[in-house]
């Protein structure tokens, strides 16, 4: 699998029937940008999203990232992405992940559940959905194990380079890692790390993700509040163009293939284009 080094990870615009979006998409492509990753949603199913990304778009990849395999019934999910491949061949990527307790009901047995999903999706024999054209969210050791074992690789999210770092050496030198980074385009201190906490915040109340991270000595403190300054520096790169680009860079160094970059903005959920194209140049050339 081939995703290019740089992609997007967003999803709050392209949730909607918006021709805007759509526009959005497509000057990423002429930016550079060689992956568009959106969530797959909670509706049961495979998101229309996906499809109109691909419709917008010439070349680049579309991933899911993820679409929760509680939600949606394997013979479903590789209908619609054998729909997608006949229509635009090679270009969408199945991520497929887990979700959290906290927002599935009857969650029990992760790991199981998984690998009966993946054990589903062979039987349909859709190549759209066998082993190389998916990508599983992980973030301990066991579920990126079978990120390397049962599909093309991991996709990590709302982690530190460590984790990056750490991912490459459970999954060794042949499986993709394309963990997502969250990026706040911003120089002063203060309004970054308070921007960033708009964004972490939620994510703390997730004990996936907290769990992760207290395996990286972040302690209780650290994850209360929107997290400490220890904790926002660490996940979410901030600062101006070329200190956001070498951290985005150090998740490469660390054993990326490719990095989906995610902008949160002062502007709220309207797409931050003019982030991305002052990004472009810096995260491009590396």
């Amino acid at each position: 699998m081939e995703l290019g080094r740089v992609g997007i990870w967003w999803s709050a615009t392209w949730r909607v029937r918006d021709e805007a979006s759509l526009d959005v998409a497509a000057e990423l492509e002429e930016l550079g940008y060689t992956a568009l990753w959106s969530s797959g949603g909670f509706d049961p199913g495979l998101s229309p999203r996906f499809g109109r990304l691909l419709a917008a778009t010439a070349d680049l990849a579309v991933a899911s990232g993820i679409v929760n395999i509680w939600q949606a019934a394997p013979p479903d999910i590789a209908r619609a992405a054998g729909e997608l491949d006949a229509l635009y061949p090679g270009r969408f990527v199945l991520g497929l992940g887990i979700s959290h307790a906290a927002l599935v009901e009857n969650y029990a047995q992760p790991l199981s559940r998984m690998t009966s999903y993946l054990d589903a999706l062979d039987a349909t024999g859709v190549a759209s959905v066998a082993k190389d054209r998916r990508i599983l969210a992980a973030l301990g050791p066991r579920m990126l194990t079978l990120a390397g074992e049962r599909a093309a690789g991991a996709h990590p999210y709302f982690v530190p380079v460590q984790h990056t770092a750490r991912a490459r050496e459970i999954l060794g030198p042949g499986p993709l890692l394309a963990p997502e980074v969250t990026v706040v385009l911003e120089r002063d201190p203060t309004r970054a790390r308070e921007q960033a906490r708009s964004f972490t915040a939620g994510y703390l109340t997730l004990p996936n993700y907290t769990n992760n991270l207290r395996t990286f000595g972040f302690q209780d403190d650290d994850l209360s509040g929107g997290g400490s300054d220890r904790l926002v520096d660490a996940v979410v790169c901030w600062g101006d163009v070329e200190s956001v680009a070498a951290r985005v860079h150090e998740h490469h160094e660390a054993g990326a293939d490719h990095v989906c970059v995610q902008v949160i903005s002062a502007s709220g959920h309207s797409f931050p284009i003019s982030e991305y194209r002052e990004l472009a140049a810096a995260l491009l050339a590396r």
